[in-house]
């Protein structure tokens, strides 16, 4: 990936836990390295496939100036934020904040704070099999697709499929979403947790039934776990409900484990 770097512009803005600091106000020294593939724009000569520097750098000055911190850390996650929702060409960024003079009662040059943060793709497994199950899977694609930072980029067919585990029970309906988002793994769970409870999800049995579930397949090439949180998803390969609708929108993904193809685990499940 190429970079777009801004290097020490000069904002005076109003951030600081102090009264006097969000009152009087006083200069802050901000840089971006800007991760953008400006192939295109090389090729064409065209700013429509790049990031206008110029304006990003009038983004940045006006939203610190419009914004009120008590911590130049808030400053520095707010600004990374409108940066990418304003700005759809940067994939990932870095983000350094300097406070000259800080008020430490020692004597110093400056104290600053630096975050990278990045665009991650995520698929997600939907499924339902209480009540109204199409309902409730289109309700949770639209409250994914309004997540923070998020917006939801694929949708499978949702389809028919026989229970998983405890198989008395009525089918699912199951499906497949991919999803872009600056949100953390842990943060994502959290949230699909909190989506599963406005459904009236109940966790009783252990595949049992439910009115909906969602589990976090795949997030960029990421292997973790945790007591709370596996990626990829445990059993993944072993899962037709999982990897039908998954090779339909994402055959080439490469599970970062197995290392082999979407597509290639379904045809090996299939025999």
């Amino acid at each position: 990936m190429d970079t777009i770097y801004i290097k020490d512009l000069e904002v005076f803005a109003n951030h600081g836990v102090y009264p006097e600091e969000n009152k009087l106000g006083q200069k802050f020294v901000i840089s971006a390295d800007l991760s953008v593939d400006v192939r295109m724009a090389g090729l064409t000569d065209e700013l429509e496939y790049s990031v206008n520097y110029g304006e990003v750098s009038h983004t940045i000055q006006d939203f610190l100036q419009k914004h009120t911190f008590k911590l130049i850390e808030a400053a520095a996650e707010g600004l990374a934020a409108e940066l990418f929702c304003r700005y759809p060409l940067i994939r990932a960024l870095r983000l350094e904040i300097q406070k000259p003079w800080a008020p430490v009662g020692l004597p110093l040059r400056t104290v600053s704070v630096e975050i990278r943060r990045s665009r991650h793709t995520v698929y997600i497994a939907l499924g339902s099999n209480m009540g109204d199950k199409m309902a409730y899977l289109k309700e949770a694609v639209e409250k994914l697709s309004k997540l923070p930072g998020s917006s939801v980029k694929k949708v499978s067919d949702f389809i028919r499929t026989e229970p998983y585990g405890v198989t008395e029970q009525d089918e699912f309906l199951n499906g497949v979403l991919e999803m872009e988002t600056l949100l953390t793994p842990q943060e994502l769970l959290a949230q699909l947790h909190r989506i599963e409870a406005e459904a009236n999800r109940e966790r009783i049995l252990r595949w049992g039934p439910r009115t909906l579930d969602l589990d976090i397949l795949l997030y960029d090439q990421e292997v973790i776990d945790t007591e709370e949180l596996h990626i990829p998803h445990i059993d993944l390969q072993n899962r037709d409900f999982v990897l039908v609708p998954l090779s339909q929108i994402a055959p080439w993904v490469r599970h970062p484990v197995l290392n082999r193809t979407i597509e290639q685990l379904r045809r090996e499940l299939d025999g």
